[in-house]
């Protein structure tokens, strides 16, 4: 059954089980020394799976990947409390091109391709870790056909679609052990959407990569995940296999849209709702 993170105790994420690549212990983060985003926050992302993070904005997701990527500092933000373990190494105070030579890459919210440069020149870009390119190329291509087909247009001239797999394309250059995606299906259409998802579940299933994607399509990342967390406020408010949160009735409610009254809700519209109250 799904629960609550605070049913846990406070080292929950330090005990958790082998085999664990990521994990986030009781992280707290602050932007200008008087902001607090993150809660003592903790999550585990075990080695080979996929985990959805879920939450409406402003919730603390993308500050999220950011403490875990290294990207703090660039926003006049730090862990000021907790840790970050990856692949059983504390990288809580590692810059941010070193986690990724550790094996972490991160598809930023927007994709944020380099538009003047063409398919082919981002990909050898994504690639600045690495010695030996052309089988990392060959496997993008093989992963997404259509990129193969237009490597040499301008990227600035695809669509929003073609950016996300070129984002994540030049991702897996850096040979990551972790992937992350931060809102991969923001701004396109449904069946983009449904295409991309497949993409990240054949990644999983066919090359073992880990992913840790942020999503506020609950319902399409749930579909693909094998466990989830909800955030609110900074910190973990559920937990569990994406299952069981697909069947818990909080997360229909306010997540899927499947609630008594019909549509989709935030707990920012409800301030006196009883399951909120027993969250939070």
């Amino acid at each position: 059954m799904s629960q609550s993170i605070d049913a846990h105790s406070a080292g929950a994420a330090a005990a958790a089980p082998a085999g664990g690549l990521l994990a986030l212990n009781n992280v707290e983060v602050i932007y200008d020394d008087v902001i607090l985003v993150l809660r003592g926050l903790s999550l585990f992302v075990p080695d080979g799976e996929i985990v959805a993070l879920l939450g409406s904005n402003g919730a603390g997701k993308s500050t999220t990947l950011k403490a875990v990527s290294g990207l703090l500092p660039s926003e006049r933000g730090a862990v000021t409390d907790g840790s970050v373990t990856f692949a059983g190494t504390d990288i809580t105070t590692m810059d941010a091109p070193d986690r990724v030579r550790e094996g972490m890459s991160l598809c930023m919210e927007g994709r944020h391709v380099f538009e003047h440069l063409t398919i082919a020149e981002n990909l050898t870009a994504g690639a600045y870790t690495q010695k030996n390119t052309a089988d990392d190329l060959d496997l993008v291509y093989e992963f997404f056909p259509k990129l193969a087909d237009m490597r040499n247009r301008v990227a600035g001239y695809l669509s929003g679609g073609e950016q996300q797999m070129l984002a994540i394309g030049r991702a897996l250059m850096a040979r990551p052990k972790l992937l992350m995606l931060d809102e991969p299906s923001l701004g396109l259409a449904p069946l983009l959407v449904q295409e991309i998802f497949g993409y990240i579940k054949r990644l999983n299933q066919e090359q073992g990569l880990t992913v840790l994607v942020v999503e506020q399509n609950a319902r399409r990342a749930l579909e693909v995940a094998d466990r989830g967390y909800i955030m609110e406020q900074g910190r973990i408010v559920l937990e569990g296999s994406a299952a069981e949160l697909r069947e818990n009735p909080d997360v229909k409610e306010f997540y899927l849209g499947l609630g008594e009254e019909g549509g989709r809700k935030s707990y920012r519209d409800v301030k006196h709702y009883r399951r909120r109250k027993r969250w939070l």
